[in-house]
């Protein structure tokens, strides 16, 4: 029989982003220090764009966006915001999702498996994912709390097709 694995993969579900994203433009319609500042949210292709009047106006619509998206638990390690920018009349933020593991976020999870992990663990990059390894399953399961509690990961992780 062969060995217990998981994949490790960072998938954000495109249907509850939406949701979050429709809710969000629902408290923004209805909220009053919200009116006549042409506050907004939607979607540009695959990346969300934020609009309003000033600065502090778009941000408070990115915390109202990055609420909705924790109530649908989604990560806000999934989401890349950038930084507000004057457009016209108007500031924007755009928003990315990531999706897929970075083949450097990828090395540096394999080094904490190889140096904080249980030693009968070993760790594979394959594309955007990882498979990992080992004989024991308690080894795998300390391996998924492991990478749970660390904080040098900046995607958000989840573990499949657990074998």
């Amino acid at each position: 029989m062969a060995d217990p694995t998981f994949d490790i993969v960072s998938k954000v579900d495109k249907m509850e982003a939406d949701n979050a994203l429709h809710q969000a433009q629902k408290e923004i319609a209805q909220r009053y220090d919200f009116k006549n500042v042409g506050a907004e949210v939607d979607w540009s292709g695959e990346k969300l764009l934020l609009k309003a009047s000033s600065e502090d106006r778009v941000k408070a619509v990115l915390e109202v966006l990055e609420a909705k998206f924790i109530k649908r638990g989604i990560s806000l390690r999934s989401l890349d915001a950038g930084e507000p920018y004057a457009s016209g009349k108007e500031y924007r933020i755009d928003i990315s999702l990531k999706n897929g593991i970075s083949s450097e976020d990828a090395k540096k999870i394999s080094k904490i498996i190889r140096d904080e992990g249980p030693k009968s663990v070993k760790s594979q990059i394959q594309g955007d994912e990882l498979r990992v390894t080992s004989k024991s399953r308690d080894d795998l399961q300390a391996t998924m709390t492991l990478l749970k509690g660390s904080d040098s990961i900046e995607v958000d992780l989840q573990f499949v097709n657990f074998r």
